[in-house]
């Protein structure tokens, strides 16, 4: 997939509710399903953990569109970046790049030094990704949140 034109940001909405679950969902297959034990998978499955973010957060987030399509989102909170999240078909193209540099714009304009976000040591594009945009690994640690023995790694970033 591509887009016509840069990337459109903006704040969500409550009727991107489906569409940001479908983002969620989309990551969760391709980058965090194949890690987890299949009894967290099927926890996550029943208690439906994209569709309880969003409704807790949702409004928070920030999306890129491509023609019309919310294809990527961000959620950030003081100086940390909880969830940068860009639909299979639309990595690549620029738009958790857009939205990354939208959220440490706010986070500098809030005065804060430094950006953290937190990955596992086996997302190896996300680790990746964030380098090239000038984080570094400051911590690792167990990942207790997904309980599957992953290995969290905190990153920072001056801003």
């Amino acid at each position: 997939m591509s887009c016509s034109a840069p990337p459109a940001l903006r704040l969500a909405a409550s009727d991107d509710a489906q569409a940001l679950r479908a983002i969620l969902w989309a990551t969760y297959e391709t980058t965090w399903k194949p890690e987890v034990t299949a009894a967290k998978h099927a926890q996550i499955c029943e208690q439906d953990k994209p569709a309880a973010y969003v409704q807790s957060r949702g409004e928070l987030f920030w999306l890129a569109e491509c023609d019309g399509v919310v294809a990527a989102m961000v959620d950030w909170e003081d100086d940390f970046v909880h969830a940068l999240h860009v639909l299979p078909g639309f990595q690549g193209r620029g738009l958790g790049q857009a939205l990354l540099v939208h959220a440490e714009a706010a986070m500098r304009a809030a005065g804060h030094a430094k950006a953290r976000l937190e990955t596992d040591t086996f997302n190896q594009a996300a680790i990746g990704f964030y380098e090239r945009h000038g984080y570094q690994c400051e911590a690792t640690y167990p990942d207790e949140e997904w309980e599957s023995g992953l290995t969290t790694v905190l990153m920072t970033k001056a801003l």
